[in-house]
């Protein structure tokens, strides 16, 4: 961990990344925002908790994000997904790169969009979807992940120190490919990294 990235430094490398798209055939396409806004001289990305009674993964950490509506692409779900979830006004304007897709073990391809919104917004989180919202500094999200074995999977099972407690995949996957490309513009390949076997249906 160093001083904190410039933004335009963050979003170089960002551009400068060649993502990984995955077939979406048989699977449910989602995409999420990781934006990027600066409260005061830091900045930082949104993560969420999802609200207890949503049907699915009720009370996980979750960046703002959903399923492609008809006629959508990744770019424009994200934003519209952080509008609805969080208030947050922005536009393709803030469009600054992707990131690896990801495919989870509940059937979803999942798409991370990457925007540089600028000056963080005042938050009107959705109480329908969002329980709470975590704005995490950069230097919190440039933090090395922990490993864990399980017999299930030949793969290692990624977890994140964040807000106190850990992240799993996806999110923690798609959380730390954006720490090593955004942040160290590093090409980390996180498809291999494996879900906890709760996160699995």
């Amino acid at each position: 961990m160093g001083g904190e990235i410039e933004l335009s430094a963050l979003v170089a490398n960002v551009r400068a990344f060649r993502p990984t798209t995955l077939p979406t055939a048989g699977l449910r396409h989602a995409a999420v925002a990781l934006a990027v806004a600066r409260s005061g001289p830091t900045l930082g990305i949104w993560l969420t908790r999802r609200n207890s009674g949503l049907r699915a993964h009720p009370g996980q950490l979750a960046l703002p994000g959903g399923r492609l509506d008809p006629g959508e692409d990744a770019v424009d779900a994200a934003l519209r997904e952080l509008g609805e979830e969080l208030g947050v006004p922005a536009t393709r304007s803030a469009y600054v790169g992707a990131l690896d897709d990801y495919t989870t073990r509940s059937g979803y391809v999942i798409t991370p969009i990457v925007f540089a919104i600028g000056d963080a917004p005042p938050l009107a989180p959705n109480p329908a979807e969002v329980a709470e919202v975590y704005t995490i500094p950069l230097a919190d999200v440039d933090v090395e992940p922990r490993y864990l074995r399980i017999p299930e999977s030949d793969q290692p099972v990624i977890q994140l120190p964040l807000v106190g407690t850990y992240v799993h995949a996806p999110t923690a996957a798609v959380i730390y490919q954006f720490r090593e490309v955004a942040l160290h513009g590093r090409a980390t390949p996180v498809a291999h990294l494996e879900q906890p076997v709760w996160a699995w249906s």
